[in-house]
């Protein structure tokens, strides 16, 4: 199919109109109420950031964000990169704050490059407002994640417009897939308006996880999981245990 080329040979995919307006709007009103929940603490599990707030550790925060993690119409393009072992490594959602500017530095998630098994981690970024131009869109490098490199060593400035560069627009409701090896980073927002974005992340079974799931659910969260979540978190796998326990914390960027 189209899109599975897209994010072979390009390193993403977009597949618009993917939320229905229900779930868009489910998704919508429980971020913004987190936001008001958490105040200034919001996303201190995993990193805050100026110029956009964050929240981190979602599985734990709502059945309909849970739900996201298991879709099998994601999980197959997660898995046209990953391979048939995968699990998630964080979940996550951003908001680019009106007037900032967050531009990030051009990056691979994890600071990650493939390995002799291949690529390990995938991001689908679930876009609750419209990507545009001018309100803080990721900027990708098509293909870089074919070139087996870090910007951070091959460029001279990585926060630098980039001559291989596209920007990720597209409405509400579409979900994008990104082989998270691809050079990309978020744009400023130069609109009166926030644009928020869901970022379920997923890496390689042998590696670990941006947040260790197991670490930061509560256990009334965990027990009521399906064995679908249950094994895309990789709860009651021993190895992941001993990959992730210490590494709740992983560096890197997410948008």
């Amino acid at each position: 199919m189209a899109e599975r080329r897209q994010l072979e040979e390009q390193g993403y995919c977009v597949l618009p109109g993917f939320l229905s307006p229900v779930s868009l709007d489910a998704l919508r009103s429980r971020v913004d109420e987190l936001f008001v929940l958490e105040g200034d603490q919001a996303g201190s599990e995993f990193r805050q950031e100026p110029g956009a707030r964050r929240l981190a550790n979602l599985v734990d925060k709502g059945s309909v964000f849970q739900q996201l993690v298991v879709m099998p119409e994601i999980l197959q393009y997660v898995s046209a990169v990953l391979g048939p072992r995968f699990k998630l490594s964080s979940l996550n959602a951003r908001s680019a704050n009106p007037y900032s500017d967050a531009t990030q530095p051009l990056h691979a998630d994890m600071g990650a490059t493939a390995d002799e098994q291949g690529y390990w981690v995938c991001n689908t970024v679930w876009l609750l407002d419209d990507f545009t131009a001018d309100n803080g869109a990721t900027r990708m490098v098509p293909g870089s994640h074919r070139w087996g490199k870090l910007p951070q060593a091959a460029l001279a400035d990585p926060k630098a417009p980039h001559p291989g560069e596209v920007l990720l627009t597209a409405e509400a409701g579409a979900v994008v897939v990104m082989n998270a090896h691809m050079w990309h980073g978020g744009t400023a927002n130069r609109t009166g308006a926030e644009r928020r974005a869901l970022h379920s992340f997923y890496c390689r079974w042998d590696k670990p996880q941006q947040q260790y799931q197991k670490q930061l659910l509560r256990p009334e969260t965990q027990q009521g999981l399906t064995p679908a979540m249950r094994r895309i978190l990789a709860l009651d796998d021993p190895d992941n245990d001993r990959i992730s326990s210490n590494t709740t914390r992983q560096s890197g960027f997410l948008k």
